[in-house]
């Protein structure tokens, strides 16, 4: 159970930083401001982000699995991938309990 804690930790951790990436770095310069220069720049944001989330929505059903956790539950974990803070919030839970 500790590798699979460790394993969803590290791909929550890495989630929430892109989805912030994403969210507050990569949409305010495409949508927000006409600097093609930065934009070209910073274009790997979603593509890193676009492979990345799958692997946490894997490691989030492993570790609900192993947990054995109510489907309910594993759809909240999953879903918080999709808020920039909340796969944070939902890591320090899971460690906090888990470890």
């Amino acid at each position: 159970m500790s590798a699979t804690v460790k394993r969803y930790r590290v791909m929550a951790i890495i989630s929430g930083i892109m989805s912030l990436l994403l969210w507050f770095v990569y949409m305010p310069v495409k949508y927000l401001f006409d600097v093609p220069d930065l934009h070209s720049a910073i274009v790997w944001i979603p593509m890193v982000h676009g492979y990345l989330y799958p692997l946490y929505i894997l490691t989030a059903i492993s570790f609900s699995m192993k947990a054995r956790w109510p489907l309910m539950k594993m759809l909240g974990l999953i879903l918080a991938g999709t808020l920039p803070v909340a796969s944070l919030i939902a890591e320090r839970r899971v460690v906090r309990r888990y470890s």
